[in-house]
């Protein structure tokens, strides 16, 4: 939604109310009364947002971010709104180039965006300069970038990749004898096998072999052989955190010869998600048996049944739209921060300042147990080195079966000590 027309949403009850007084009160003023010439009773200012994430590129695209954003607007719009105001959601392709994560920004400030919400751009400071400069706060990113985590107005639902490698070493250290992790061979893939040998130091699992690989190569069969080859036979594992590229690498993976016996794979649900494992053949691909950590319960949950009710409602038909993708699920839960939000501050009027302001009073938010209780007050903050914003440090452990990912033990593992004890250059 890009127009500028603006709608009006009475409020329920209450001009209703309003509206009694009005009639009772002969010769009263109209606009005494909150009636004003050719307006609604009550009517509340619509509330501008923006979702951003990349699409149509030759690396990561997230175009299931926006369309759930859209898709959440028709559905709340449909219900009046949220508290009464309209929702404007507009969307924009950050296109994976600090340009277009910059351009984004800098459309968001102009068209009054009062937030930034479940968004996706590993070019952090590119977005979150334009932002801090006008006060818009960043409210559920995906959790691929270092100002996501240490940027005063971003507010983060998850604990994004460091959670995610921190996680997988606990989830892996009591199945896999040795651990090879297959990482890019950037400054920021530096910090992974840091994470993920904390999380096997607190079980049975002894460092991993770190394996370097260039983060946008078509093949990896020389980082897939050694991998396969340092892991060795026997309760060995591989687990590889690639990006968009993870797909390639297990590819390569699978067309070695003479393929180890008993070496299991494993990944991050911020690199391997339902949809690669579905086109990679299901039960019959690759993925299966294959471990997973990821941030929220996994998608065949019953806590996921109002967003899958409000995309079969508002969304059908759109393919771009997998309620098994992470980013989809970070999106609706961005989106219920923000709608509780709203409801938190009742006004007429909403801006930039008195969102961040009520997140950073401690406006309590329920998602339905798809994550904890979120709230962004300092004392709820973890506060690790390089991670100080994050308030939510549980991951999931799930497991391929069948084709499908779910549950390898219920409930949330919380790995704050495992981030904690984890070294920092």
């Amino acid at each position: 939604m890009t127009g500028r027309r603006r709608f009006s949403f009475p409020r329920p009850f209450r001009t209703a109310t309003a509206l009694a007084a009005c009639t009772a009160a002969v010769g009263a003023s109209l606009a005494g009364c909150g009636v004003l010439p050719g307006g609604s009773a009550g009517a509340r200012d619509p509330i501008t947002v923006m979702t951003f994430a990349p699409e149509e590129t030759r690396a990561t695209n997230m175009p299931g971010m926006p369309a759930m954003a859209q898709a959440y607007a028709k559905y709340v719009n449909a219900k009046g709104g949220i508290d009464g105001h309209e929702l404007r959601v507009l969307t924009c392709n950050e296109r994976n180039t600090t340009a277009g994560a910059a351009a984004c920004a800098r459309r968001a400030v102009a068209e009054g965006a009062v937030a930034v919400v479940g968004s996706y751009s590993q070019n952090g400071r590119a977005f979150m300069a334009p932002l801090e400069a006008e006060g818009i706060p960043y409210i559920g990113g995906y959790g691929v970038s270092e100002e996501e985590f240490t940027s005063y107005l971003s507010y983060p639902v998850n604990g994004g990749q460091a959670a995610l490698l921190a996680g997988n070493g606990r989830q892996l250290a009591n199945s896999c004898r040795r651990v090879s992790l297959v990482r890019p061979d950037t400054v920021a893939g530096d910090e992974l096998p840091v994470l993920l040998n904390t999380g096997l130091s607190e079980g049975r699992g002894r460092p991993s072999t770190d394996v370097k690989a260039a983060e946008d190569a078509t093949e990896y069969l020389e980082e897939a052989e050694r991998a396969r080859d340092e892991a060795g036979d026997g309760r060995g594992c591989v687990t590889a955190v690639l990006g968009e590229r993870t797909a390639n690498f297990f590819d390569s993976f699978r067309r070695l010869p003479e393929e180890g016996e008993g070496v299991r794979i494993s990944s991050v649900l911020s690199s391997v998600g339902q949809p690669l494992i579905d086109r990679t053949g299901g039960a019959g691909g690759p993925f299966e048996g294959a471990f997973m950590t990821g941030w929220y319960p996994d998608a065949g949950d019953a806590r996921w049944g109002v967003m899958r009710q409000v995309i079969q409602d508002h969304a059908f038909g759109d393919d771009r739209i997998d309620p098994a993708d992470a980013g989809v699920q970070t999106t609706w839960i961005a989106y219920t921060v923000l709608k509780r939000v709203i409801e938190a501050l009742d006004r007429d009027s909403i801006t930039p300042g008195s969102v961040s302001h009520a997140l950073d009073t401690g406006v309590s938010v329920d998602t339905g147990g798809l994550t904890p209780a979120l709230r962004w007050r300092f004392e709820d903050m973890l506060g690790v080195p390089g991670y100080p914003r994050i308030v939510n440090p549980n991951v999931t452990f799930q497991v391929v079966r069948d084709g499908r990912l779910v549950a390898q033990r219920p409930g949330f593992v919380n790995v704050a000590g495992t981030m904690s004890q984890a070294p920092m250059a």
